[in-house]
């Protein structure tokens, strides 16, 4: 089984991305699973209902539950060996919604303890292409889905993206996206 790693800040377009990948994947005849994060268990849910409340308590409880829920889905790989592919969509770029003086210690400390992929994907957008997105959506807004947290966020994502990540622009129309894409999946493929 292969590890795949989707990240980028609110609003990217991480789970269209994640899911390109996945029918790429599966149209070669390979068994794909993609888990989203926070997911849709315990922890997961606690996590998403901690971002959508305010202050500096609400962000440590949903930065916690985040923990413990990437950590379950780990925990799950084992069941999941009948996959060819497990495509994670949101992981360790997490650390970049940490304060300033940590989301670097906290990138670097989550990147010695857990394991790391070489397939690793940052979707970026502008904060403003990232907004808009998330003005579209029907859900309630997180702590962090405003312009200046966007902002911030997306300065530490790109800040942690030399580490390896290859960068996915997707603030163009969806056939430059998928173009980007393609070259991208053609690298991870050939190195194979």
């Amino acid at each position: 089984m292969e590890m795949i790693v989707v990240d980028g800040i609110d609003g990217s377009g991480k789970s269209t991305v994640a899911e390109w990948i996945a029918e790429h994947y599966r149209s070669r005849g390979e068994k794909v699973l993609v888990r989203a994060h926070p997911s849709d268990s315990f922890c997961g849910r606690l996590s998403r209902r901690s971002l959508t409340s305010e202050g500096k308590l609400m962000r440590t409880v949903a930065t916690v539950f985040f923990i413990l829920d990437v950590l379950n889905s780990l925990r799950l790989l084992r069941g999941w060996k009948d996959r060819d592919k497990v495509i994670f969509v949101r992981y360790v770029m997490a650390t970049a919604y940490l304060p300033s003086s940590l989301y670097q210690t906290g990138y670097e400390f989550f990147c010695k303890i857990l394991p790391i992929p070489d397939k690793l994907l940052l979707v970026d957008v502008t904060p403003e292409c990232a907004l808009r997105r998330i003005e579209e959506r029907e859900h309630e807004r997180e702590m962090f889905e405003n312009l200046a947290s966007l902002e911030k966020v997306r300065g530490k994502v790109l800040d942690l993206s030399t580490h390896g990540w290859k960068v996915l622009n997707n603030c163009g129309s969806v056939e430059d996206t998928r173009a980007q894409l393609a070259r991208v999946l053609s690298d991870w493929d050939a190195s194979s």
